[in-house]
């Protein structure tokens, strides 16, 4: 595409557009994406990210949908008093039932502590991130977040696991913290496999780019016998 070297400014017409441009990096097509292995940030220092927040809709719109249901009914009786009518029967009998029964009657014990329960699981679940099935990987840029599901994670590590010689099968479980890799070889040595597991594996998992590497825990033995 020619472009014009004139100083004559470009019409309504010919006006051009904004670019948004990349910053060259450099990287050939053998060279890992960003976000992965050992790259870092701007000013060369890796970023650590948290853990990725759930929005907790369902927890959320229980809570939301009996505290309207409660405070409907509540309000509703409130203006029958107030309009001269009688309150509803349950809450006058409720009443009377908790002005009679004593504190360590077993049913008001129950209660208490269901409301104890339900209130610290709102507090753990306030308090906590939830979505402990994304991995949070290391942030290349200030602006940009991204994360890695544990199934995925533990697809590439399963296959980056066969294509060591002498394992049969591999089942790979990631977790938070750690990975659980069990392989079956059908021959050459377990130790050779194992050490070849181990040292393809962490490279595997250095390149997952995430901000906290789980630690590998590698066991291989031999196929059971069928039949």
């Amino acid at each position: 595409m020619s472009e014009s070297h004139g100083t004559e400014p470009p019409s309504e017409g010919t006006r051009r557009l904004p670019v948004v441009e990349r910053q060259e990096t450099g990287a050939g097509p053998d060279e890992a994406p960003p976000g992965s292995g050992s790259q870092s940030g701007p000013g060369g220092k890796e970023g650590r990210a948290g853990r990725f927040w759930s929005a907790r809709r369902v927890p959320a719109g229980i809570v939301a949908l009996l505290t309207l249901g409660l405070a409907g009914l509540f309000l509703y009786d409130i203006v029958s008093v107030r309009a001269g009518r009688p309150g509803m029967y349950w809450r006058r009998e409720l009443a009377n039932q908790l002005a009679e029964l004593p504190l360590d009657d077993t049913w008001v014990l129950v209660g208490a502590g269901v409301a104890a329960v339900l209130g610290l699981w709102l507090l753990v679940l306030a308090c906590t991130p939830g979505l402990r099935s994304v991995l949070p990987m290391r942030r290349t840029h200030p602006d940009v977040r991204a994360g890695l599901h544990r199934d995925a994670a533990a697809t590439a590590l399963r296959d980056r696991a066969m294509e060591v010689p002498g394992v049969q099968s591999a089942r790979v479980k990631v977790r938070r913290r750690r990975a659980r890799v069990r392989a079956e070889s059908h021959f050459r040595e377990l130790d050779e496999v194992r050490t070849d597991l181990d040292d393809v594996l962490t490279g595997a998992v250095g390149g997952l780019g995430l901000s906290h590497p789980p630690k590998l825990k590698v066991r291989v033995r031999r196929p059971g016998r069928k039949g």
